[in-house]
């Protein structure tokens, strides 16, 4: 029906919250191009009583019918129609506990319950809550009209319009007409919420729950901040009136950019002094921004399809770091980027079982397990290689002109394209194309011959592949001459190999300078990388180069193209690396190692690792200073938990005079509480157990909830273990239980069982959220010792137990890597 054009939407609901049931009338203008006879919406879970159409001021009532597999109501009309006609239709529902659609949630607060209602409607469910036209490309207007108690507030796109105040002690709230929008980004709530606007840009509120308001201030002063750049970045003023960042109990997701109202999980919007650690004030800075930017990328300029989701998601995580980078440097928020981004995304592309970041089809198009890091992470990494390829300048006009072009409009991929080669006079479409549309990415590798650089090309991956793919690779390449002086050097790859003239005055190269290009890096010369080696202890690259070396070689290491012997011999080059990017990346892969390892390489992994860790530690101190880097803070967060993992008795020592702090009833600094919860987890009994169960019904912050969560798997008391399991399945909120079950696939005490315990409470599983179910089997499954694939999907074809088809393979081939590394890491 691409010619039926949805105009406007006008939806009223009453609610009770009570019976958690809500009516709804909706009044829907439609222009149709050419004769129709029905017309089709998307409805789910709804009960629909009338539909009637009013066409040249006459009223009919039309059968209709529900097609619940397809999740369509189809309206029959009394005659062919053409032009603008109004569809009425009444309609009830259940305000529901799936996290989805239009559902409930509630608050504690001194012992009193305050039950919510509140909107998630991305990717398609909005036909929950109203009969629409569910597509991201059928944008209209929306006039929303809300029936509650008296009592309670709500909140929509925009502000409010009128109040009225009816019989039964109820209120009838009109809110203004939205701009032309798609339906995932419509919103609504209703409870017992407050509002605080911001001082100085009074456009900005946060809405939050009985008891949070000594919280808001950090979140609300960010909010005011993020949309300050992106007005000036975008040169576009943001088009409402209000912008609201509202906290929501119960959410499964991290945020959702529902235009003028912003929804976050509580730990992602409220800072709480002496709670929130460093890295979690970054977060919520991180998170706001990301959010931000979708007010004119998702929002504004919509995709015209889900295929191109990623325009949306790919530039708010660009975006979500670029602000904050503005705002703090001294955060150093693009080593953040590379390692939580950059690196999530070269690991999730490396295996078989990948997509594009278009991805083919998107009619509908699941954000999950699977698609997730390629979306997000991948798109957010290829715009940072195309911002490195045509500069700052022309990356902004860029973006400029694509906004002002497709403005309260959709858009499509080489649209932008487009865009940045208006911007820049370079091919970018022909060059993006070939990372765009493909699944996966090349490695390189290079090989002196004489003055000249021998570069070829082939997919990295790490089972083995045939694809004769060839991407258009902007290589970067940084060269030492003989003063000691590094200099930079730029050629588009656009072949299978090429050579490039380096001269005879530089012993030393190093590609993919700053490792802004989404690729990996494999020197065909051992003297090569040992020459980089030494560059490494002189420190005269920058830590981006140092981590990228190191990280390409561990993922050759998984890839079976290195062995874990020349990783470990190559990390000596490390022994006085002082930055987090290299530093977190190293204890990662070696607690990854650890893990996949038999005894003998276990032993040598703990022997580098405690040096490493006590080494770093001396040097910036077990205890948080005041004024120190957010990424040192971070790290000794890291490291700490590592030394007390791998056996260090300093390190050890250390955390348990800590944590018998909180025993105590004393505290302990939120920049070091998450590992010093786990290290007190490790070590401890059943009495501990207690302990933290204790703790988290007390506890008033999500974030301290999120820290007890992530101990709670960190137990090797194998009487505990089982107490842990049942309290995840009866009593860890459905949002958080993935926290605590990917802790214990961490843990060798508890890994070996999870898959066991998954086919046992098969049943209690399968209730789970389906994010939440993804993230819970794609924790377990990998790290199980007594499964094969196949026995897998025989167990999940007969239990019906529904999981994305390809988040299963993927899950799949991540246990077979595994598999394979555990017999080469064992030899």
């Amino acid at each position: 029906m691409m010619n039926i054009i949805p105009l406007n939407y006008k939806i009223s609901l009453e609610s009770d919250l009570e019976k958690f049931i809500f009516s709804g009338n909706l009044e829907l203008i439609i222009e149709s191009a050419e004769s129709v006879d029905s017309i089709k919406l998307h409805v789910l879970e709804l009960e629909i009583y009338t539909c009637q159409i009013e066409y040249r001021g006459n009223r009919f009532d039309c059968s209709f019918n529900v097609v619940t597999d397809s999740e369509l109501l189809s309206i029959i009309l009394p005659e062919k129609i053409q032009g603008t006609f109004t569809i009425y239709i009444r309609y009830s529902g259940i305000i529901n506990d799936k996290m989805a659609g239009f559902y409930r949630s509630q608050y504690v607060s001194d012992g009193k319950v305050y039950p919510i209602a509140v909107t998630q409607f991305q990717e398609s469910d909005a036909r929950r809550a109203f009969p629409c036209f569910d597509h991201p490309r059928q944008k209209a207007v929306f006039d929303i009209e809300l029936t509650i108690d008296r009592h309670l507030t709500a909140i929509s796109n925009q502000d409010v319009e009128s109040v009225m105040l009816i019989e039964k002690n109820k209120k009838k709230i009109k809110f203004k007409q939205s701009p032309k929008m798609s339906t995932y980004l419509v919103f609504w709530c209703m409870g017992e919420f407050s509002i605080v606007e911001d001082k100085e840009d009074k456009r900005v509120r946060v809405v939050f729950l009985p008891g949070m308001e000594p919280y808001i201030e950090f979140g609300l002063d960010f909010g005011k901040k993020a949309l300050a750049f992106c007005e000036d970045f975008y040169g576009i003023a943001y088009p409402l009136s209000k912008l609201d960042l509202i906290a929501i109990p119960d959410f499964a997701f991290g945020a959702m950019e529902n235009w003028g109202a912003i929804t976050f999980r509580e730990n992602l919007l409220l800072y709480y002094p002496d709670i929130t650690s460093k890295a979690g004030a970054e977060r919520i800075a991180e998170v706001i921004s990301h959010e931000m930017a979708h007010q004119w990328f998702g929002n504004l300029v919509t995709p015209s399809d889900w295929k191109f989701l990623w325009l949306n998601e790919s530039f708010a995580t660009y975006f979500g770091f670029k602000v904050v980078d503005h705002y703090h440097p001294s955060w150093k928020t693009w080593s953040q980027f590379l390692y939580t981004q950059t690196n999530a995304a070269l690991v999730r592309d490396a295996y078989i079982q990948t997509i594009p970041i278009e991805i083919p089809g998107g009619e509908h198009v699941v954000i999950n397990t699977s698609t997730a890091p390629i979306i997000y992470c991948k798109g957010g990494s290829i715009l940072r290689q195309i911002n490195g390829y045509i500069g700052d300048d022309d990356f902004k006009k860029g973006v400029r002109f694509f906004l002002e072009k497709y403005s309260y409009d959709c858009a499509v991929s080489q649209n932008l394209w487009e865009a940045f080669e208006s911007a820049s006079d370079k091919p970018i479409t022909k060059m993006i194309q070939t990372w765009i549309e493909h699944p996966g990415y090349p490695i390189v590798s290079a090989t002196r011959q004489g003055d000249q650089l021998v570069l070829r090309q082939k997919r990295f991956s790490y089972q083995p592949n045939a694809s004769d793919q060839v991407w258009q690779i902007p290589v970067s390449i940084s060269v030492l001459n003989e003063n000691g002086e590094w200099q930079n050097k730029e050629v588009l790859m656009d072949a299978e190999s090429q050579s490039v003239d380096l001269g005879s005055e530089y012993a030393v190269y190093k590609i993919n300078t700053r490792q802004t290009g989404f690729y990996r890096v494999k020197y065909m010369d051992p003297e090569d990388l040992n020459k980089l080696g030494n560059e490494i202890i002189k420190k005269t690259m920058p830590p981006e180069d140092r981590w990228g070396l190191e990280n390409d070689l561990y993922a050759r290491v998984k890839s079976a193209d290195e062995t874990i012997e020349t990783y470990l011999k190559f990390l000596k080059y490390y022994g006085n690396e002082t930055d987090f990017l290299p530093l977190r990346s190293i204890a990662d892969n070696l607690l990854h190692a650890y893990l996949l390892s038999g005894n003998v390489n276990q032993q040598r992994i703990v022997h580098i690792g405690i040096r490493l860790i006590e080494k770093l530690l001396l040097m910036i101190g077990y205890e948080p200073k005041l004024h120190e880097d957010h990424t040192t803070g971070t790290l000794r967060d890291q490291y700490i938990w590592q030394g007390v993992f791998f056996g260090s008795e300093k390190v050890t020592a250390f955390a348990k005079t800590e944590f018998q702090k909180l025993l105590d009833g004393g505290s302990v600094n939120p920049d070091i509480m998450k590992s010093i919860m786990q290290a007190g987890a490790l070590t401890g009994n059943s009495a501990t157990f207690d302990w933290f169960v204790q703790r988290l019904e007390k506890s008033v912050s999500e974030h301290d909830r999120t820290n007890i969560l992530s101990a709670l798997g960190c137990f090797r008391d194998e009487a505990v273990i089982p107490k842990v399991q049942s309290f995840i399945l009866e009593s860890v909120p459905a949002r958080n239980q993935s926290i605590p079950i990917a802790a214990l696939s961490l843990n060798p005490a508890a890994s070996c069982g999870l898959w066991e315990w998954y086919t046992s409470e098969k049943d209690v599983f399968a209730k789970f959220h389906p994010l939440i179910h993804e993230r819970v089997f794609s924790s377990i499954v990998p790290v199980s010792e007594n499964t094969e694939p196949d026995a897998v999907r025989t167990f999940l074809k007969q239990n019906q137990i529904k999981i994305n088809p390809d988040v299963v393979e993927l899950i799949l081939e991540r246990l077979m890597i595994n598999q394979r590394l555990k017999k080469n890491f064992s030899r």
